[in-house]
């Protein structure tokens, strides 16, 4: 089978969607005939290197879209620049007789991007789509110190309801991916034709589970994640100071961003300070320390897409505690964590303190958990199961163009 995928960026060295996207293509490229389209970001390592068992195109990345990278990750100012290139490369490659029996649009993640792919009559799928989460209403006081453009997210459902050109992408896919099933219902003003849940990441491989404390009162726990508002790390001080009589309780907190400063002034406040290390932003290796070195994760993120971070702690045995919204609602069940409603600040910091109350009292809960993460990660997560399964979710788009596959049971097949 001959697969097109695209995706702006593609990078082993690089984080976020660009890693993502090189390990679906890597995964992908090792079971069928792959090309891919990408461009190329000056100063990193080259792609066609980088994916030896793959036909790699690439252009360079525009200079003026990289002046500010959060502005990039969010805006993906380039994408009509990268849109032209592939639409002007797929014209040539037809002319010349090329042909590709399935298109594939990996990124961008985010939901608002009409995809070049439509102009042509090769069946395509986009995704895994994910974000378009709005901030519940409780906590939008909170988090209303957001940076300008992540205030365009409400602009989505508007275009999902009024944007041809991007109604038109989707409704012409054989397939939409999505990082979890809410994304079926936020795309509902959209008639596309199939639906099929993905999580966007994966794992390599499981890390050899370690002895911890295994002590009554005795919890480390650890929240991982950028500093801002919607990942819950606030909330999760709130909960310390639900857990004074549990001395042993502590809080590490991995991450670098605006919300890191209110929330030590929330742990002086409510007189926890002593017990929560925030470490700022810091290196893959010393996180992955963190993950072998706790008890706990909690990342009661409430406006999360995805939840990928969650597969990293799953893979070190690690027990989660993650808000029940969003992609994290998809991952974690009763065998692997607990999940905390969605409801206002105090309330959810309450939950959240029950739950680590739970785990502190109980060593059996968090090793049965935590076995119960790393298990579940490993039958969903490694990334040549879901490459196995996306293949799978090829054939039966090409096989039965009028039938409705399923990723699930496509996951054990091989192609």
């Amino acid at each position: 089978m001959k697969v097109l995928l695209i995706a702006p960026n593609v990078d082993a060295t690089d984080v976020g969607e660009a890693f993502v996207a090189f390990k679906w293509a890597d995964a992908l490229s090792r079971i069928t005939d792959v090309t891919i389209l990408a461009f190329q970001r000056p100063g990193r390592p080259d792609l066609a290197k980088q994916l030896p068992n793959a036909h790699v195109v690439t252009w360079p990345e525009p200079t003026w879209a990289r002046r500010n990278e959060r502005l990039n990750a969010m805006l993906k100012p380039a994408w009509p620049v990268f849109s032209r290139h592939v639409r002007k490369w797929i014209k040539s490659a037809i002319f010349a007789g090329e042909d590709f029996d399935i298109a594939h649009q990996l990124m961008p993640q985010a939901a608002r991007y009409p995809s070049p792919l439509r102009h042509f009559k090769i069946p395509y799928l986009i995704g895994p789509l994910g974000g378009a989460l709005d901030t519940p209403e409780a906590f939008r006081n909170e988090a209303a110190n957001a940076p300008f453009f992540t205030r365009l997210r409400a602009l989505d459902q508007y275009r999902f309801r009024h944007d041809p050109w991007l109604r038109k992408s989707y409704s012409r896919a054989a397939c939409i991916l999505g990082v979890a099933p809410y994304v079926k219902d936020v795309l509902a003003d959209i008639p596309f034709r199939r639906f099929e849940p993905v999580l966007e990441l994966g794992i390599d491989g499981v890390e050899q589970e370690r002895l911890r404390t295994g002590r009554i009162g005795q919890l480390r726990v650890l929240h991982v994640g950028r500093g801002v508002r919607t990942k819950g790390l606030r909330d999760t001080v709130r909960a310390m100071a639900m857990l004074k009589d549990l001395p042993g309780v502590t809080l590490t907190s991995a991450g670098a961003g605006e919300e890191i400063e209110i929330c030590r002034t929330e742990a002086g406040r409510l007189g926890v300070a002593d017990r929560i290390k925030f470490m700022g932003k810091i290196g893959r290796e010393e996180v992955e320390q963190l993950y072998a070195s706790h008890d706990v994760f909690c990342f009661p993120s409430f406006r999360e897409p995805a939840g990928g971070v969650l597969y990293e702690a799953m893979r070190h045995s690690l027990p989660v505690i993650a808000a029940d919204r969003g992609g994290p609602s998809s991952i974690i069940d009763t065998s692997s964590g607990m999940r905390i409603p969605v409801t206002e600040p105090i309330q959810f910091s309450q939950d959240i303190g029950a739950a680590l109350r739970k785990f502190a009292l109980s060593p059996a809960l968090r090793t049965r958990l935590g076995k119960g993460a790393c298990s579940k990660v490993l039958r969903e997560g490694l990334w040549s199961a879901k490459a196995n399964g996306l293949f799978a979710v090829y054939k039966g788009i090409l096989e039965y163009p009028s039938a409705i596959t399923s990723i699930q049971k496509a996951s054990t097949a091989t192609p």
